[in-house]
C-alpha cells in the first residue's frame, strides 16, 4: 500500500478494507466494534480536513490494523472465548468497575453472562418484551451477585444487553 502511486487511492482502499475488518472480527463485540469504527472515523475525517498527510494517514490506518489484531488476540491472553470477552469489553468500559472489581472478577462475570445467554438462546428474546425483561433482570442479578459498582451501573446494565442482543441474533443463526 505504502508504494501504490496513487496515495488517495490507496488512502480509500485502506478506509474499506478496515472497515470491512471492524464489522467482520467485532460483529459480535459491541464496544470494539464502537471503539474501531470512532478511530477510523477521526483518522479519516483529519485526513479530509487536511490536518494530516497522505503518507501519515497511511501510516495511521497500518497501525489500527496491527491494533486489531492485537484486540483479537486479547481474549486468548485473558483465557476467555470472543463471547466472553465482548462481555468483559462491555463491562470493564466502566472504570470505577475494572479498580474495583479486577481482572477476575470481571471475567467471571463476562463467563457467566456469556454462560446465561447460551442458555435462554434458544427464544428469540429481541421480538419478546417479557423474555428482554427477565434477561435484564438476569444481568443486574449477576451484576449485584459480583458487586459490580452502582456508578455507571444501569449504563453497563444497557450494554451489556445491547451486547447479548448483539451475540444472541449470532447464536440463533448458528443454532
Amino acid at each position: 500500500m505504502r508504494n501504490l502511486p496513487e496515495r488517495n487511492l490507496a488512502v480509500e482502499l485502506l478506509e474499506r478494507l478496515l472497515e470491512g475488518e471492524i464489522k467482520t472480527r467485532f460483529a459480535s463485540n459491541v464496544v470494539q466494534q464502537n471503539k474501531f469504527s470512532e478511530l477510523l472515523a477521526n483518522v479519516i475525517k483529519r485526513y479530509q480536513n487536511r490536518s494530516i498527510e497522505t503518507a501519515q494517514v497511511m501510516e495511521e490506518l497500518i497501525q489500527m490494523a496491527k491494533k486489531f489484531k492485537e484486540a483479537v488476540d486479547r481474549g486468548v491472553d485473558l483465557g476467555l472465548n470472543s463471547d466472553e470477552l465482548a462481555f468483559y469489553d462491555a463491562l470493564a468500559s466502566n472504570e470505577d468497575s475494572v479498580c474495583e472489581l479486577g481482572d477476575e472478577t470481571l471475567k467471571k462475570i463476562a463467563h457467566e453472562l456469556a454462560e446465561n445467554l447460551r442458555k435462554s438462546a434458544r427464544v428469540d428474546w429481541s421480538v419478546r418484551e417479557s423474555v428482554r425483561a427477565s434477561l435484564k433482570l438476569m444481568v443486574k442479578r449477576i451484576l449485584r451477585k459480583y458487586k459490580y459498582p452502582p456508578t455507571k451501573q444501569e449504563e453497563a446494565i444497557q450494554l451489556v444487553l445491547e451486547q447479548a442482543e448483539s451475540l444472541s441474533a449470532i447464536f440463533e443463526f448458528i443454532g
